[in-house]
């Protein structure tokens, strides 16, 4: 009898979870498919572009070499296990494949769980016939299957190359996705904002990436314990392609099976809307005087960490910046296509602009997040009150546009002192050609604004925006894409520089372009309804 009432107890505290899983996929219809999708045709077009780089068995082989006495490429890209088109696929994006699915995997389960809580609609939905438990399960749920769906694409479109291989690659990169899916669900139990469990999780992310970064730059064949001791380390010596050890899957089996029962057991220790590490509570007297300080409060975290993260990107691109001239050699197919994204003035210049250029196209993403604050304030309730008050709705927007396009601009001045530093020469060159690519940066914020004012259902489209610029600027030229599709990319407009001649007409065109979309976006803003 006793085992029958814990048993019945477990099951009432599910109640409702499929009808919460189809709310989540509904709402995540156009998020799950564009991230997956990106993510995907990133893996899947890397077989043809490394056939076109390395066709023959002797520039495979010089590559292995090449990889095993550069330490600094292998802190980027992890170290290579076969000389196999798929080998050399699981290790030339294996780990940012991972990268992506964790963030997905953390993004999807903090929104379905601690910011229903904090925007107080999971008390609304606990009040009917939902279960304790059914949200986190039907958030960890819908992790699930956005990483069941990536490892279906990646299996499916790199069978091709091995079925085996190409299980063993999408199953490795939908465990990281879990375990960081996981690892939000118990954070999300610890900390009463949901912007603190995305930054919590963010750099547990972060640590990882670094964990295996020390470990492969100081061993060439993944054996090192730092490298162990991540999960990206778990992804990469599985050895998809090279030799499966099917063993290393346990360890994100093992990971999230933890997790999950120790997000459970958290989950039923607490109110609704409460916390096991309770905020701070503020000043007798408020000290915020503005919107744009509000704005500045809310989002100075995100500021600090993406600023960080491009410095010390930009130290690292920096650092290979002397070895790139060895990894080319000979290779033609592989110099033009650093040209090709960098421009023609010589192999280091077009390296150093192809490297600006990839910054430019992560900070897109940055200033599409930033920008979505306004939606996600509005959203939640927690705009109107302050619009409520003496505050118009451009000033209050103000704020938030002003901290995204100057922190676009922050990030990316600390991306270039991070490669002057570590390049040691250019250093004026290459602050110019992480500077330059703000015109695109701005032209993507100012499509965001523009989506958010005018059609604030379809406000997160901005991300399958920046997904797609992205994409067309990592992959385009590698796939020798005609300049007609490059050029629907602002990016694709920009001068390459250093070494290439700045270019002062599209530039200004995209600064105004940027301009306009704003004005535009904020025009919409100002004369629709809110959303509550």
């Amino acid at each position: 009898m006793t085992t029958l009432a814990v048993r019945s107890g477990g099951t009432r505290q599910l109640t409702g979870t499929t009808t919460l899983l189809r709310f989540a996929l509904r709402r995540d219809r156009l998020m799950i498919p564009v991230w997956t999708g990106v993510n995907a045709l990133m893996v899947l077009s890397m077989p043809g572009t490394l056939e076109g780089l390395y066709g023959t068995p002797a520039e495979r082989a010089g590559l292995i070499r090449q990889m095993e006495t550069n330490s600094s490429l292998r802190a980027m890209v992890g170290p290579v296990f076969g000389d196999s088109l798929g080998a050399l696929t699981a290790w030339r994006v294996g780990v940012y494949a991972g990268v992506l699915a964790a963030v997905l995997g953390l993004l999807v389960v903090v929104r379905h769980t601690r910011d229903e809580e904090e925007s107080g609609r999971q008390e609304l939905i606990a009040s009917g016939m939902v279960g304790r438990r059914a949200s986190l399960t039907a958030a960890l749920l819908t992790a699930a299957v956005a990483n069941g769906a990536l490892a279906l694409l990646l299996t499916a479109g790199l069978a091709g190359q091995g079925v085996t291989g190409a299980f063993a690659l999408g199953a490795s990169v939908a465990g990281v996705g879990m375990v960081f899916a996981t690892t939000a669900a118990i954070v999300a139990q610890l900390t009463e904002s949901a912007r603190l469990a995305r930054g919590l999780t963010a750099a547990v992310l972060g640590a990882a990436f670094v964990l295996r970064a020390a470990g492969d730059s100081a061993n060439d064949d993944g054996s090192s314990v730092l490298t162990w001791l991540s999960p990206l380390g778990w992804l990469e010596n599985l050895r998809p392609y090279a030799g499966e050890r099917w063993w290393v899957l346990a360890l994100p089996a093992a990971s999230v099976l933890l997790q999950g029962t120790a997000a459970y057991v958290l989950a039923g220790r607490r109110d609704i809307g409460m916390s096991f590490l309770p905020t701070r509570p503020g000043p007798a007297t408020g000290r915020l005087g503005s919107a744009g300080a509000l704005a500045w409060r809310l989002q100075r975290g995100g500021v600090l960490g993406w600023g960080i993260g491009f410095f010390l990107a930009g130290v690292v691109y920096g650092g290979m910046t002397e070895s790139v001239a060895d990894l080319v050699g000979d290779n033609d197919n592989a110099r033009r296509i650093i040209e090709r994204m960098g421009g023609r003035s010589g192999l280091t210049d077009a390296f150093l602009a192809s490297m600006a250029g990839m910054l430019g196209l992560v900070a897109a993403l940055y200033i599409v997040a930033s920008v979505l604050r306004l939606h996600g304030e509005e959203t939640s309730g927690r705009a109107e009150p302050v619009l409520a008050n003496a505050v118009g709705r451009l000033r209050w927007a103000a704020g938030h546009l002003v901290i995204a396009f100057g922190g676009a601009a922050l990030i990316m001045l600390l991306a270039g002192l991070g490669l002057a530093v570590s390049h040691g020469r250019q250093t004026g060159p290459v602050l110019a050609a992480c500077l330059v690519q703000l015109p695109a940066v701005w032209v993507i914020g100012g499509v965001t604004v523009l989506l958010h004012g005018m059609l604030p259902r379809a406000a997160t489209a901005a991300w399958g925006v920046a997904g797609a610029v992205l994409l067309l600027g990592w992959v385009g030229p590698a796939l020798d894409v005609p300049q007609a599709v490059l050029d629907l990319s602002p990016f694709g407009h920009l001068p390459k520089l250093p070494g290439g001649t700045m270019a002062w007409g599209p530039v200004g065109t995209l600064t105004a372009l940027a301009a306009a979309l704003v004005a535009a976006g904020l025009t919409g803003l100002r004369r629709r309804d809110l959303s509550t």
